[in-house]
């Protein structure tokens, strides 16, 4: 059963980085969350109201706190765990739809934060938006991507003033697409990723969810940039890539696995696509849109609860890859890449040193969004420093523990 606890001024609930999955309500009294910002270091405070819930985004992800939970004065404090949490509240519709439009706020902050470091344009209208990601694909000679953009963007805004401008560059693009029939359009190496969570893709593998079921084959674009938002996805098998038009080139943002979701956000706030969804390989996913969307949830309780948790999943994983981003030393760039994945894998023996990881120097550019000749320029002093050693399909770091305090470093230097 949930506890009610009392706290006196001054008193912690929780610290950054503990390991506590308890759901906390604010009864009475004043509580404020503090953290520090990715991008600046500087100290963010947000005040908790009564009868507000936190702590659910570690609680659910089984993630270490990310804020500091402090109080301001004498407190009373609902706690609960996530059990307990989801036998009262799963079928309260309002208070899933709350969660999840809160979510995806956040998750958008974090999109907005990544567009400033990436130097992201200025805003333009939804058409010269699509017509802008369009031309990259194009320059990049992956016509097949570029025609989907112009497709959507001629189905979507039939009247627009870039209507011919994109007729003439759909009519080029589906000429070079036709010469190259035999050359795989996306053509970078897969970065390989951690495994999905099967458990949880077996929830949406009943018959009644097969009528929401889409096929994409690489190198598709099943969401662009600027499009109208109407609907979201969750990927059953393949993987993913985000990527964002910046400045006539495209920037990769991301790459999804099976059992994650993406375009959730628009679905719940009636704004345009902020990335460009294709497929790297072959992609099953289901498709939802707003009206499902509410069915399912209304419906099933259990699949908001699980929508939760996904939600929670991104929100962690999207600024753990957005710290790299925010790194400005090369070398520390690279090296928490292979930290990440240190994190995201953790070894079976903790006093093990040496690891092998499953990357490529061109996935390495992938995840820290640096161009592939720095990244092979800064690879190969590694290799000089005995630091790492770099085969074909997999590269062995040689200390994670040296490779951890060097980014620490080298991030610090910065800093100062």
């Amino acid at each position: 059963m949930p506890r009610v606890i009392p706290y006196t001024k001054g008193s912690i609930i929780y610290f950054t980085g503990d390991q506590d999955e308890r759901i906390f309500i604010l009864q009475k009294g004043a509580v404020t969350l503090n953290s520090l910002d990715i991008e600046t270091g500087s100290r963010i405070t947000e005040s908790i109201g009564q009868g507000e819930f936190f702590g659910v985004k570690s609680a659910f992800g089984h993630y270490p706190r990310e804020e500091e939970a402090r109080v301001l004065a004498d407190s009373t404090v609902i706690c609960m765990t996530v059990q307990e949490f989801e036998q009262m509240f799963s079928h309260n519709k309002a208070l899933i739809f709350k969660m999840l439009r809160v979510f995806s706020n956040q998750l958008r902050a974090i999109h907005k934060k990544t567009e400033s470091v990436l130097n992201s344009a200025a805003k333009v209208s939804q058409p010269d938006g699509m017509m802008a990601v369009a031309q990259a694909f194009f320059d990049d000679e992956k016509y097949n991507s570029c025609v989907d953009v112009l497709v959507k963007l001629l189905q979507r805004f039939p009247n627009s003033p870039v209507k011919q401008e994109a007729a003439t560059l759909l009519q080029d693009a589906k000429h070079r697409r036709d010469l190259m029939a035999d050359k795989i359009d996306h053509s970078d190496s897969q970065p390989v990723l951690p495994p999905a969570n099967n458990n949880l893709l077996k929830q949406f593998e009943l018959p009644a969810f097969a009528r929401f079921a889409k096929i994409y084959h690489p190198g598709q674009v099943i969401i662009s940039e600027y499009e109208p938002g109407d609907c979201f996805y969750l990927i059953q098998a393949g993987q993913v890539q985000l990527v964002k038009t910046v400045n006539g080139s495209n920037k990769n943002l991301d790459i999804l696995m099976p059992s994650e979701i993406f375009g959730e956000m628009a679905i719940l706030d009636n704004t345009p696509r902020s990335a460009t969804c294709m497929a790297l390989d072959t992609v099953k996913c289901l498709e939802f849109n707003k009206e499902n969307f509410e069915q399912l949830i209304g419906g099933n309780p259990q699949m908001a609860l699980i929508l939760l948790k996904l939600f929670c999943k991104r929100i962690y994983d999207q600024k753990r890859r957005f710290k790299i981003l925010t790194i400005q030393d090369t070398s520390a760039r690279v090296g928490e890449v292979f930290v990440m994945f240190d994190e995201l894998n953790p070894m079976q023996n903790p006093s093990e040193r040496s690891r092998r990881f499953n990357l490529t120097v061109q996935d390495i550019s992938h995840w820290a969004g640096l161009p592939i000749d720095d990244v092979r320029e800064e690879i190969e002093h590694l290799v000089d420093k005995h630091k790492i050693e770099v085969y074909d399909s997999y590269i062995i770091v040689a200390n994670m523990v040296d490779m951890k305090r060097m980014v620490d470093t080298r991030s610090a230097v910065r800093k100062v």
